[in-house]
């Protein structure tokens, strides 16, 4: 398990960090092993962590979790994961997958390993929002995830209705998980630092889902936020023209006023829209 400091593994392997894949290594040993506290609250289960870079929460997560599925995009860092973790790797505790986390057959991997099953992990700034879409697929085989994401978006995926930073992603999110924001992570805890500060969410799937995310409930949420400052009735135009003719009276029953705009609609409103617009 590695010990070093992420500007010495770099060094020692003669490597940067790569600005092309927003990668920011954690660098305070403490806060790690408090998140791996978070992560896993008990001595149990599985994790699948994505984006392991240089292995800094892998190392408190090994030593909660019954087995940990290390994923990491970068093949320069695969190969320190490896050698740092050989011994935890030959016990079949960790197992260390070079992949691109967007794609990654998460089922799979969790597919008879102890439970509970947990995604974890200092997301890649670049990519953030794709991950967090990923996981909103996978809401029905995961107890939780716990993330560090930028603070920008710990606040969007947070918000509420007529916040400042409420929007598509948060109603994504919310349709099927319970979110809190719980600490705020100064920039100094990264190395190379970044330019602005980040935050761990947890991520809980609610039971039943507000709303399954299917095909016209993700096109009312985007039409409702594409332009912000546009009513529904312009926003949702388009539906009117296609198969659902009977906008105003769906939106009466959901108890939707097409004057809004969508910044103002809970989740529950779209869910009870989209529903409507099936029926």
């Amino acid at each position: 398990m590695t010990s070093s400091s992420p500007k010495q593994l770099l060094s020692e392997w003669n490597l940067k960090a790569k600005h092309h894949f927003g990668q920011h290594f954690l660098c305070n040993s403490e806060l790690s092993a408090k998140i791996a506290e978070r992560v896993v609250p008990g001595h149990s289960g599985t994790v699948v962590e994505i984006g392991a870079g240089l292995g800094a929460l892998t190392t408190p997560l090994l030593e909660r979790a019954k087995r940990v599925v290390a994923i990491e995009r970068d093949r320069d860092l695969v190969p320190i994961l490896r050698k740092e973790f050989e011994s935890s790797i030959r016990d079949a505790k960790l197992v260390v997958l070079e992949q691109d986390a967007k794609t990654t057959d998460y089922a799979t991997l969790f597919e008879g390993e102890p439970v509970p099953h947990v995604l974890a992990g200092n997301l890649p700034y670049l990519l953030t929002g794709p991950l967090l879409r990923r996981t909103v697929e996978l809401a029905s085989i995961i107890e939780r995830a716990v993330y560090m994401v930028q603070l920008e978006v710990a606040d969007r995926v947070c918000s509420v209705p007529d916040g400042r930073s409420y929007g598509a992603l948060s109603v994504f999110v919310q349709a099927c998980f319970s979110v809190e924001r719980l600490w705020v992570i100064k920039r100094g805890a990264f190395y190379p630092q970044p330019k602005v500060d980040s935050a761990l969410i947890e991520m809980v799937p609610l039971h039943p889902f507000v709303s399954e995310e299917t095909p016209l409930f993700r096109e009312l949420v985007q039409l409702a936020f594409r332009q912000r400052r546009k009513k529904l009735r312009n926003a949702w135009r388009s539906l009117t023209n296609g198969p659902f003719p009977a906008l105003a009276s769906a939106a009466a029953r959901s108890g939707i006023d097409l004057n809004d705009r969508g910044e103002v609609l809970s989740v529950h409103a779209f869910a009870r829209m989209a529903k409507e617009l099936t029926l």
